[in-house]
């Protein structure tokens, strides 16, 4: 620029003065005269150097203050995209370095191996110390090495079968029913086709002991309902009247047996029974040809029950549970 040819003027012309000095001192020879040229020349070169930078600090000033060229905005945008190259792989280099120290982190701490080549057990890489491929430091075989070849004992097709009996789960615990009584559970799965519409296993059994007289047949019928776990109410009056006791506690009743266990309920005089209490009995079988055989008891037998078979099944009620 303009400011910087003027600074190369001046010096030019410094070195001139110089050398005019130089030729006097010649000239003179030695003595006073020569102090006096030194002196003068002190002096110059003095001014020169406040001149100069006289010079380099307007120079700063107005290469500050002057409009910039085409030249000038082109080397800055440069400048510009050098800083940014700069600031960019420095935040790449401190990202590599951060991956790098999680990758440290989480590596195995123990050695690697290579692949080996087919038959070739030279190619595996072995720490220091170790004999040989796949043995320890006494030649003991390691525990990869005694390991069967991966996939040596895996399925390879879908033909297999699964047998119940080889899960180790007891599945006479497992119903669909959500009953409370897991025997009631058990019976509604097979009862599952008939069972009556929103029917609630899970009501009230009406179960405060068994506080019927001893050997009368509602006596009996409570004892054999708890022997087989199922539900039975203590207070369900006379025989002839445990069908309707049973439906207001939400017992499933109908006129057809369905399961072993199954309350009978004749009414009052029915098949020759008392003509004001009437009678209970238990299913013991629901028979091939469809009839049923029950276990009854009654104030005579002093406990011990008796049994019947009847054909017009259709004609009783029972409770199911």
């Amino acid at each position: 620029m303009r400011f910087a040819a003027d600074k190369a003027k001046a010096v030019r012309g410094a070195h001139i003065t110089r050398a005019r000095v130089q030729g006097s001192r010649a000239d003179v020879g030695h003595g006073s005269k020569l102090v006096n040229v030194s002196q003068v020349f002190a002096a110059q070169s003095q001014r020169l150097h406040r001149e100069n930078a006289v010079e380099e600090a307007l120079a700063k000033r107005l290469n500050q203050v002057a409009p910039e060229t085409r030249r000038s905005r082109r080397m800055a945008a440069k400048a510009a995209v050098r800083r940014n190259h700069i600031v960019t792989g420095s935040a790449m280099a401190a990202l590599m370095g951060a991956a790098a120290g999680a990758i440290a982190v989480v590596a195995p701490k123990g050695p690697l191996k290579a692949p080996l080549a087919a038959g070739d057990a030279s190619s595996q890489v072995t720490p220091a110390g170790y004999t040989a491929a796949g043995s320890g430091r006494d030649g003991a075989v390691s525990r990869s090495e005694a390991r069967k070849p991966e996939g040596a004992d895996q399925q390879t097709s879908n033909q297999g079968k699964w047998k119940m009996d080889e899960s180790g789960l007891d599945v006479s615990n497992m119903f669909k029913s959500l009953a409370d009584n897991p025997v009631v559970a058990a019976l509604m799965d097979r009862n599952r086709p008939v069972l009556p519409p929103a029917f609630n296993p899970n009501h009230a059994t009406g179960d405060a002991g068994n506080a019927y007289e001893f050997s009368q047949c509602t006596w009996w019928a409570y004892v054999r309902r708890h022997q087989l776990g199922l539900p039975v109410g203590s207070h369900m009056g006379n025989g002839c009247q445990w069908a309707a006791s049973a439906r207001s506690l939400g017992y499933w009743v109908d006129n057809t047996p369905r399961n072993v266990g199954d309350v009978m309920v004749f009414n009052a005089g029915q098949e020759g029974t008392d003509p004001q209490y009437g009678h209970v009995a238990i299913v013991e079988s629901i028979n091939p040809d469809g009839s049923i055989t029950t276990s009854e008891c009654g104030v005579s037998k002093a406990g011990k029950t008796y049994s019947h078979t009847y054909t017009n099944i259709h004609d009783f009620q029972f409770i199911h549970y």
